[in-house]
């Protein structure tokens, strides 16, 4: 995917005396009173903004928090926690300025914050008058929001479209070049595992990555529609039976080049859900009526990580099981710590896979962690996102 990158117009002197307008995610969540509760976008934005300043140029960062109405302010929707999280970050104090579509203070060496982009009237509907406002107050244009990269937005397409230059921060360029080096040319073999409650919400991307992969491994309630897909009982388990003509599909298409859906040959279950539940291993044909499967067994889990070890490229997507609970945490944790030993290139996106990563300590083990929800599972899909497809427009000039 070719994109300018800021990196390399900082390499040749290019952002030294200009605005930069770096549009970042800052996207943190917050507690009642609004002090931030988990600071991870924040610090993963910092080395945009400190290459822009160490090269001599006046900085400008926005992003959106919340969900705000347009047009209206209100304190619960400032970046004002921001603005001190991320002046404590870089070592200096950050401005934050309200009111900034007509114009920015700001010299060279200076950064500023600009108030919550979604305040803007036409911010979410990419209006085309606000975009060349807010493309007027920069020389070069940044943008380091994969998060948000799904969205055709002012602030992360109609400003690319109309900036003298529009180029990719270090870690949206690194997220194009993690998912190239996963899905565009992976190293054999390909293996996703994609995790979830639902079929319905993930189907487009389980037929994408039919086409791709050489394995891939379904869990969670995903796994209980494919199980019955396959002739499994899966009694009492949270699945669609309405899809599972399109679960057959996606099995068809991948047996019809040599590739597999491995389906559990083990579960665990309980009776009801719930932390203290009396969980039980069984053989999968084995699954009473009034059983809830809530996570793989441990042959199954054993047989999937031995493929993990051996594949050249892992794509994650999803938890296998209901791992918040003890009981029902094996068949994750077992996925978990086999990625982390595979020498294989991984790549990992999605708020429950995170919360996995982290409560198995393998985030120094996994290749590349997604920062987008959202957008992560729209390039599973195959579908283009629209800041990536401007930024390609505008370097191919």
């Amino acid at each position: 995917m070719n994109v300018l990158r800021f990196s390399d117009l900082c390499a040749q002197g290019k952002a030294k005396g200009k605005k930069v307008f770096i549009r970042a995610d800052l996207n943190v969540p917050q507690d009642e009173s609004g002090a931030i509760t988990e600071d991870t976008r924040i610090r993963a934005s910092v080395p945009a903004i400190q290459m822009a300043l160490d090269n001599g140029a006046a900085v400008m960062v926005t992003s959106h928090l919340g969900r705000p109405t347009e047009g209206e302010l209100k304190p619960a929707d400032s970046l004002a926690p921001v603005a001190q999280r991320l002046g404590e970050l870089l070592g200096r104090k950050v401005p934050l300025v309200q009111n900034w579509v007509d114009g920015v203070n700001v010299q060279p060496g200076q950064v500023v914050l600009l108030e919550n982009c979604r305040v803007n009237k036409g911010e979410k509907k990419n209006d085309e008058s606000l975009s060349r406002k807010m493309a007027a107050l920069c020389d070069i244009y940044v943008n380091d929001a994969f998060g948000t990269a799904h969205r055709a937005e002012a602030t992360t397409y109609g400003i690319a479209q109309f900036a003298p230059i529009a180029s990719a921060g270090p870690l949206l360029a690194a997220e194009i070049d993690a998912l190239n080096q996963a899905l565009a040319s992976p190293k054999r073999p390909l293996v996703a595992i994609v995790g979830g409650s639902k079929v319905s919400t993930k189907l487009t991307i389980l037929q994408s990555l039919a086409d791709k992969v050489d394995q891939l491994i379904v869990g969670g309630g995903i796994a209980n529609t494919f199980m019955l897909a396959a002739g499994l009982p899966i009694g009492k388990s949270l699945a669609e039976p309405d899809l599972v003509d399109q679960a057959r599909a996606v099995m068809a298409a991948m047996k019809a080049r040599g590739a597999e859906v491995p389906i559990p040959t083990d579960v665990v279950t309980a009776k009801e859900f719930k932390p203290d539940a009396a969980a039980q291993v069984k053989a999968a044909q084995n699954v009473a009526l009034d059983d809830l499967i809530l996570d793989i067994g441990p042959d199954t889990a054993a047989r999937l990580a031995a493929q993990l070890k051996k594949a050249g490229t892992i794509v994650w997507n999803g938890p296998v099981g209901v791992f918040e609970l003890a009981p029902f945490e094996n068949g994750t944790k077992t996925i978990a710590k086999a990625i982390a030993e595979s020498p294989a290139f991984s790549i990992a996106g999605g708020g429950d896979t995170l919360a996995a990563i982290a409560k198995y300590g393998i985030d120094k083990d996994v290749g590349y962690i997604s920062t987008g929800g959202g957008a992560f599972l729209e390039v599973l899909e195959g579908k283009t996102l629209p800041a990536f497809e401007i930024l390609q427009k505008r370097a191919a000039g």
